[in-house]
This record gives C-alpha cells, sequence and structure tokens, in this order.
C-alpha cells in the first residue's frame, strides 16, 4: 500500500508513519528549548524513573495554568503524592470493576449500531467510536443520561483545541483558541463541581460518591480535587477509546489480508488491538523534566529541562521491533508502550482494551466489509499530541 501520510493525509510531524528514522534518539530543539526522546529504551528508562524525571513539567511551558483547574492534578505529581492520589482513580478500572462492565459496552455498542443499520456508509466516529465510551464513562460516574450530548459536544470540542505541546511554540497561537479553551475546561470543571457537591449532600452508588467520599492521609478531597479526578477519568477512558477504535478499523482496511484473517479467526482480535496501539500510538507524546543532569542517549542534559517523549516514535523504533513499520497482528512480544509506561501508565487502558475487543467483534458479526470511502477519507484530530480519526466515513456491508 502507498505511504500512510499519502493515503490518509496525516499531520506531517508524525514523520514515524512515513517510515522515517530519527538520527539519533534524542536530539536538542534549539527554538523551544526542549529535548525530542524518539528512542524506545530512551523513553522507557525515563517514564521508569520519575525521581530523575519529574512529570512536574507545568513551570516549563509558556501558558499559565488556572490553580482551580489544576488542583489534585496527578497528571503533574510524582511519588508519593501521585500515587495516593491515583489509587482513587485506579478503583475505576480495578480488573473487577472493568470485566463486569462488558455486558452493558455490549448492550451500548449494539444499541449504538442500530441507529445506523440499513445504512451502508456512515462516520464511524460520530456513530460508535465517539458516543460508546463518552456513555460508559458518564455511566461509570453516575451523570444523568439527559446530559450525555452535552458531554459529547464537550469533551469533543476540548479534544479540538490546542495541546500543550502545541503551545510551546505560543507564537503560533491566537489569545482567542487559549480563552476558548480555557472556557471549555472551566465549563467542564463547574459541571463535575457541582456534581461532587451534590454527591456531598445525597450519596449514590457511582464513582463520584466514592470520590467524595474517599481520604487521602486522613483529608477528604474538595470539590475541586473530584472534579478534575472527574475530569481524568472523562478523558482516559473516552478519548484513549475513541482513537483505538478508529486507528483499529483503519489498520485493517490499510492491510486487508489481516483483516481476513481476524475476522476468520477472533482469537486475534486482542493481537490485533495491540499492533493497533503500536502501529497508530493514539497519544504521540508526553512531557517529563530533568530533576539533575543526566546522560541520556549518550548525551548529557542539564537539570530543569523539558522532555518531549515521543512514544510513538518509540513504537516504531527497530532496535526493539523487528519490522517496525509492518503491521502485524500476530507480533509476539509487543512491548508497545502506546499507553505509557511506569507510574503514569494510563489508567483507563484495560477499559479501552475491552472496549475495543467488545466493539471490534460485534463490528465483524454485522458486517462482511468495512471500508474507507475514497469520496471522503478520514479527518484526523489537529492536536499535535493525538493521533487518531475524528472523522471517519465508512463503507459497509
Amino acid at each position: 500500500m502507498t505511504a500512510l501520510d499519502e493515503r490518509w493525509n496525516i499531520r506531517p510531524e508524525h514523520f514515524w508513519l512515513r517510515g522515517v528514522r530519527p538520527q539519533q534518539p534524542l536530539d536538542y530543539d534549539q527554538q523551544h528549548g526542549m529535548w525530542n526522546v524518539y528512542g524506545y529504551a530512551e523513553a522507557s528508562e525515563i517514564l521508569g524513573d520519575p525521581t530523575t524525571y519529574t512529570s512536574d513539567t507545568a513551570h516549563l511551558f509558556p501558558v499559565d495554568i488556572d490553580p482551580a483547574l489544576s488542583e489534585g492534578d496527578v497528571t503533574h505529581l510524582d511519588p508519593p503524592e501521585h500515587t495516593k492520589l491515583r489509587a482513587l482513580i485506579s478503583s475505576a478500572f480495578t480488573p473487577k470493576v472493568v470485566a463486569d462492565l462488558e455486558p452493558r459496552i455490549r448492550e451500548i455498542t449494539e444499541e449504538l449500531l442500530d441507529e445506523v443499520a440499513g445504512l451502508d456508509r456512515f462516520d464511524f466516529v460520530e456513530a460508535l467510536a465517539f458516543p460508546l465510551p463518552v456513555i460508559v464513562i458518564a455511566e461509570l460516574l453516575g451523570l444523568p443520561r439527559s446530559d450525555r450530548g452535552m458531554l459529547k459536544q464537550l469533551t469533543y470540542q476540548i479534544t479540538e483545541n490546542k495541546s500543550p505541546f502545541d503551545l510551546i511554540d505560543n507564537s503560533e497561537v491566537g489569545d482567542g483558541n487559549l480563552q476558548t479553551l480555557d472556557d471549555q475546561m472551566r465549563q467542564l470543571h463547574g459541571y463535575l463541581h457541582e456534581h461532587a457537591s451534590a454527591r456531598r449532600k445525597a450519596p449514590r452508588e457511582d464513582l463520584l460518591t466514592r470520590l467524595v467520599q474517599a481520604e487521602v492521609d486522613g483529608r477528604r478531597l474538595t470539590d475541586g480535587e473530584v472534579a478534575n479526578f472527574g475530569t481524568i477519568v472523562m478523558f482516559a477512558g473516552h478519548i484513549t477509546t475513541t482513537m483505538l477504535l478508529g486507528s483499529t478499523v483503519l489498520c485493517l482496511d490499510a492491510y486487508p489480508e489481516h483483516a481476513a484473517r481476524v475476522r476468520a479467526d477472533r482469537t486475534l482480535v486482542p493481537s490485533t488491538i495491540e499492533e493497533s496501539l503500536r502501529f497508530l500510538s493514539p497519544f504521540p507524546a508526553t512531557s517529563r523534566a530533568t530533576t539533575t543532569e543526566v546522560t541520556i542517549g549518550g548525551q548529557v542534559v542539564p537539570a530543569d529541562q523539558m522532555l518531549v517523549v515521543w512514544l510513538a516514535a518509540a513504537n516504531r523504533d527497530d532496535r526493539q521491533f523487528t519490522d517496525a513499520d509492518v503491521f502485524d497482528p500476530t507480533r509476539d512480544p509487543n512491548p508497545h508502550i502506546a499507553f505509557s509506561r511506569g507510574n503514569h501508565y494510563c489508567v483507563g487502558a484495560p477499559l479501552a482494551r475491552l472496549e475495543g475487543r467488545v466493539a471490534l467483534n460485534i463490528l465483524l458479526d454485522r458486517y462482511s466489509g468495512m471500508h474507507t470511502d475514497p469520496d471522503s477519507p478520514p479527518v484526523f484530530f489537529p492536536s499535535m499530541d493525538l493521533a487518531g480519526a475524528r472523522v471517519l466515513p465508512l463503507r459497509v456491508a
């Protein structure tokens, strides 16, 4: 097949999708004053060592973050504070909690696909990949069914805006973009804050209530912290699945011989999902900062330097993966780092995998063929650190 960027018009910054290899596993971006980490071994080392490489990178971004929107934000914390707070969020994704969701995930998937039954083409993201995880997470948090449309629209709008990595070069981003993103995050935070306050007065059997009642070192979480935790759960368990589902469908469309094998042998569904995560990693990058002078990939990096760890590039490192640019659902082992690694490993990964497995099996049961529409190619999320389809027209039979 043709190169992925030619076939799907993927943004130019995602060079690994063209089979391009960096000359070295680490390079310094003088314009932005940061280090890009591309190698698998180097990325794994950084992600697994929170002492040398801190997640507290906010001070290195040229954007002020509203304290109200970062209260208790575990994504920028290190152990031991991170360990205590992450345990609360992880309670939403324990093996038992996730396994118990399977019947409901199956039911929601069938209901959503019933809405496009009889159509020979539809937008896969709009029909299934986006609403499925929104509904699952909303129900897990205990949010009203009547608010699903609002939550879907709001989370979609937030993902449409610039990411922190786009904001590194602040000259390229207008104040209007920043203000829009800030307003949208405030709206979601305020919505969840209101529900957290309501749970203190009237507890229910849901995750928000468990967060409101939880204690860390003998202290109850504030409503602001609960709201921020809810926001993290929304995105950890939502956008991950949206991109995973779309990318898996794109990979099977691009490689029909593998699609036929998976259709004939459903035991390949889980490994197909894993390979799509490696091949089209949904979150291309994450960030860390050095706490001391350190040598990475043979180069000396001073303390307090921003590191952009390119997970997607590391997942194409031919020092780690044989035939790294080949999509192979039978790849074993497949130690990709699409969900990161270490203490910040994606808390929503088990749920995303389950939703992917259930949805893909149902799609293969329902349709004898699924193909992208040559007259209407996929449209990808505009943010540099999201690598997935936001519009994915499919032709089905």
